[in-house]
């Protein structure tokens, strides 16, 4: 035997022994590049960087304010503070206090009051050595510069507005003295922060939702299903440990559920995720899943049916309410509008469906660094009533993304008329003009096993 063709038989011998673990460690073909962490961290500080030199500044000087103080201790971070930090800044330290200032040119000042600056971002403004008291030291770079409105992240209406606590506040207006009358709230500074999606940013968000679909095609698949065998927890699971296994993070604990013929119509109120169900042929499923990858963050809800024997789609009218729920998300989008409040959108989508005898339910909400975002909200799963808060009468803008996330009822006739519930979710982006789903939208129903 040839020592090339020795090194092949006994590779191909370890291979086959190994083929298991093998099989675990190899990335499965279909889903899309992910960075490694070093990767991550030079895309996120880009994006930083980015953000910090074009948004802040147009956005001080919308919500006519000339200075922006955000205040977090350790592991008590401002939402907005925790976003601002670099890739390699897990927490805030110690007490981090930010400091932005309109001081007439093309980006706001950036100021660190805190031990140590935070990478090249923001320079340290504060020497323990020089000034020991670093609340003091946030008055005396106040006082110089004068600002007539100091703007904080407080909201009644947005927890993520909401990040300075009741105690950072009490230092800080103390240290302020008089100065403190001109501490104001402008929700819509800190909003705009987080709903704003950079064109970086947008060319890679695609990426990221092609990610999670290519999970959940993973998931529904006679792969991860075998009928009379696997519930509904074996494939919640599976999720988690794929994310976990793909380096990525999840926002919250995925759910899956089972519709299935001859037992009533599907409330979300009654949605659990300790159902014992075993999966079985002819049950219809669903799925609420979402990843976390480069800060960002995608949410999604899909259906599958797995086929009895000798079929090979799903029911028509299983096919018919999916329709249905698409004809809800067209509805919806086609209301978008900058300028638009979360309320007047979903009564006008509202007027749309029922004009059409279409039973929908709209609970669309912004996505990006949080899962449930901030931006204007459009219904809630359990009213459809306009809200009367900010949140709902927060104006939709431009460059923002949102889950289109809502539902449809409808009966199947082959399933006796049995009413149906029919939850679709995707992420979208709205440029000012025009709605464009990221990856794509379920339209066909997801057959396991595949045909």
């Amino acid at each position: 035997m040839s020592q090339p063709f020795a090194r092949l038989t006994l590779v191909a011998c370890l291979l086959a022994s190994m083929s298991g673990a093998w099989s675990r460690e190899l990335p499965d073909p279909r889903t899309p590049h992910i960075l490694s962490e070093r990767e991550q961290a030079e895309v996120v500080d880009a994006w930083l960087q980015e953000r910090l030199d074009t948004l802040v500044l147009p956005l001080m000087r919308r919500e006519g304010v000339d200075m922006w103080i955000l205040v977090a201790g350790e592991y008590d971070e401002d939402p907005v503070l925790r976003t601002m930090l670099p890739a390699t800044w897990l927490n805030a330290r110690r007490t981090t206090i930010l400091i932005f200032h309109d001081n007439g040119g093309d980006t706001a000042e950036r100021m660190a009051v805190a031990r140590y600056p935070v990478a090249d971002l923001f320079p340290a403004s504060w020497d323990p050595e020089e000034q020991p008291d670093q609340w003091q030291r946030v008055a005396d770079l106040i006082r110089e510069r004068d600002p007539q409105a100091i703007a904080i992240d407080t909201s009644d209406d947005y927890p993520l507005a909401d990040g300075i606590s009741a105690g950072m506040r009490r230092k800080l207006e103390t240290a302020l003295g008089p100065l403190g009358e001109r501490l104001v709230e402008r929700a819509g500074l800190a909003v705009g922060w987080l709903e704003t999606r950079i064109p970086a940013e947008m060319a890679v968000y695609p990426h990221i939702v092609r990610i999670a679909h290519s999970i959940l095609a993973e998931m529904f698949s006679e792969a991860n299903i075998t009928p009379g065998v696997t519930t509904p927890a074996d494939l919640r699971w599976f999720l988690r440990q794929r994310v976990t296994d793909l380096g990525l993070d999840t926002w919250f604990h995925p759910s899956v559920h089972v519709q299935r013929q001859a037992e009533g119509a599907f409330d979300i109120e009654s949605m659990s995720l300790d159902s014992g169900d075993v999966i079985m042929p002819g049950d219809f499923l669903h799925v609420d899943f979402g990843i976390t990858y480069l800060r960002l963050n995608t949410d999604t809800q899909h259906h599958a049916y797995v086929l009895r024997p000798g079929e090979t789609e799903a029911p028509r009218g299983l096919r018919d309410g999916l329709a249905a729920a698409n004809r809800v998300q067209d509805a919806l989008t086609a209301e978008f509008a900058t300028g638009r409040s979360g309320n007047e959108i979903l009564a006008a989508a509202r007027r749309t469906i029922e004009a059409e005898g279409i039973d929908g339910t709209i609970y669309t909400h912004p996505i990006g660094y949080h899962g449930h975002g901030a931006g204007p909200t459009i219904g809630m799963w359990d009213s459809q009533e306009p809200r009367d808060d900010l949140r709902g009468r927060y104006p939709m803008n431009a460059n923002t993304a949102y889950s289109i996330e809502l539902n449809a009822r409808a009966a199947v006739p082959e399933w006796g008329g049995q009413v149906v519930r029919f939850m679709t979710e995707e992420d979208a982006f709205f440029d000012g003009d025009t709605v464009r789903y990221l990856d794509g939208r379920q339209t066909e129903i997801t057959l396991v096993p595949r045909q």
